[in-house]
């Protein structure tokens, strides 16, 4: 491999070498990947068994879906809250004036 001064380049040399680097950097990421997922696959074809029977999901933790509104500004509909993490300023506005949270539900 040769050598590369760098002390010696400018500014745009060093980033389009920075940027060539990147590049092959996910190239040979991506050919180490494919070579271990047929090495894996050479491993298991004829043992019955699949990735998912040895290490079992790849997904982490339960996760939560997308909730559904409880609640909506009566003035903007658009604005709603689902009743998780903080309260939105236009209810809490509307509690410090008496409302209830009741008069939100949807």
């Amino acid at each position: 491999m040769a050598g590369i001064n760098v002390d010696k380049m400018s500014l745009k040399d060093i980033n389009d070498l920075e940027a060539k680097l990147s590049k092959a950097k996910a190239q040979a990421r991506e050919r180490a990947r494919a070579d271990l997922k047929a090495q894996i696959d050479e491993l298991l074809d004829g043992t019955g068994f699949t990735v998912h029977d040895l290490y079992g999901s790849a997904g982490r933790g339960r996760g939560r879906g997308k909730s559904a509104a409880k609640y909506a500004n009566p003035d903007n509909k658009s604005e709603t809250w689902t009743g998780r993490g903080r309260k939105p300023n236009w209810l809490v506005a509307r509690l410090s004036k008496g409302s209830k949270m009741t008069d939100f539900t949807i």
